[in-house]
């Protein structure tokens, strides 16, 4: 390190709120300041950063090296975009990576890496949302223009069932049990035409994880084992209860079956800050500090299904019909909060990240009037 003016501690303490992982670099390029968010994403402390630098971290030839080299060359700030940051150790991951100058006479720069992962939710929430308003818009259709018809064909399959044929008897069978499944799919997709108002009032979120439990454990997710990892200080959530628990239960329901008999389920909850969004027709932003995890150690949906997993029809299990997570997707979004998927380490994570009681909520109803 050299002999350039030390960071005040006023700097340091900011730094060090910012959720970002950011480094501050000296005018030679060595290492001033590296925030927690830094030394847990770098997976380095800030006294070995300092000591040993930050180029040693990135595999031969990476593009953050070229873009500090040119943000000190040229004296200005520089930016990318969903870049694959890839480290020696083998690990990648898709960051925007934001490269300032500090007005300052020791041309100081400030590193900001954002996975994509974080920077995505909040394009996504937008897509999640006109997601589900195709949906809701396919499902009142289809309801009125082919569940009518379908009592119908049920009715006359069900009397050629009594005819002494064996083979027609055998095919108004099939067409009767065809039009089952059809009408089930119907009554699924009915659960997004319900524009009644929601009725949110402030609830216990592990209340309400401990009730999907205890549904999954004597229900589908009976051979599979549960396990809970929660933040007791987190404060209630505004919502409407039942509407929570349909969306959580889809969300466990789609890792049991993503998990081999026997496997674990995990549900955590937990307060963390930075992620802000608009909803829509809304003048400011709101924190989403809740969040809810469900992981399962599956092998998570194959890589073309991934980044559309929220949208209907879907799906990446055989006989699925890809409404289940579209449904999560309205109901969070209802509640004005987003849902994310992660896969890492061997395990699937979905997230839901909404506002806690002491914020404003509208529902969707409200947003779009």
């Amino acid at each position: 390190m050299t002999g350039e003016e030390t960071p005040a501690p006023a700097t340091i303490e900011l730094l060090n709120a910012l959720p970002a992982p950011t480094l501050v670099l000296d005018g030679s390029g060595d290492v001033l300041l590296a925030n927690a968010s830094a030394e847990a994403f770098l997976n380095q402390s800030q006294p070995n950063l300092i000591e040993r630098g930050w180029r040693s971290l990135f595999a031969a030839g990476s593009p953050v090296v070229g873009l500090i080299d040119e943000a000190r060359r040229t004296g200005q700030g520089v930016q990318a975009y969903d870049l694959p940051v890839a480290f020696e150790t083998g690990r990648e991951v898709a960051c925007d990576v934001l490269v300032g100058q500090a007005q300052l006479p020791d041309r100081w720069l400030t590193v900001s890496f954002q996975p994509r992962a974080v920077t995505a939710l909040v394009d996504r929430q937008m897509g999640q949302s006109a997601a589900a308003r195709t949906v809701v818009g396919a499902a009142a259709m289809l309801a009125h223009e082919i569940k009518n018809p379908l009592s119908g064909i049920r009715g006359a399959a069900q009397l050629l069932q009594d005819t002494d044929d064996q083979v027609a008897r055998e095919l108004a069978e099939l067409i009767v049990a065809e039009v089952d499944r059809i009408r089930a799919l119907i009554d699924r997709m009915e659960g997004f035409t319900d524009e009644r108002p929601q009725r949110f009032a402030p609830e216990n979120i592990h209340a309400i994880l401990s009730h999907v439990r205890r549904l999954a454990e004597t229900g589908f997710g009976s051979g599979h084992i549960f396990a809970e990892a929660y933040d007791p200080s987190l404060p209630p959530v505004l919502c409407d209860r039942d509407a929570l628990v349909q969306a959580v239960l889809n969300l466990v329901k789609n890792a049991v079956e993503a998990s081999p008999p026997g496997g674990m389920i995990t549900l955590t909850t937990a307060y963390r800050t930075g992620i802000r969004v608009r909803p829509p027709g809304a003048s400011t932003r709101v924190s989403l500090p809740l969040e809810i995890a469900v992981i399962d150690e599956g092998d998570g949906p194959p890589a073309h299904v991934a980044d559309h997993l929220f949208e209907p029809f879907v799906t990446g299990k055989r006989g699925g019909t890809g409404l289940g997570l579209a449904l999560v997707a309205k109901v969070v979004g209802d509640h004005g909060g987003i849902v994310e998927y992660d896969r890492r380490d061997g395990r699937t994570s979905f997230r839901v990240r909404l506002p806690i009681f002491s914020q404003p909520i509208r529902s969707a109803q409200a947003m779009e009037a």
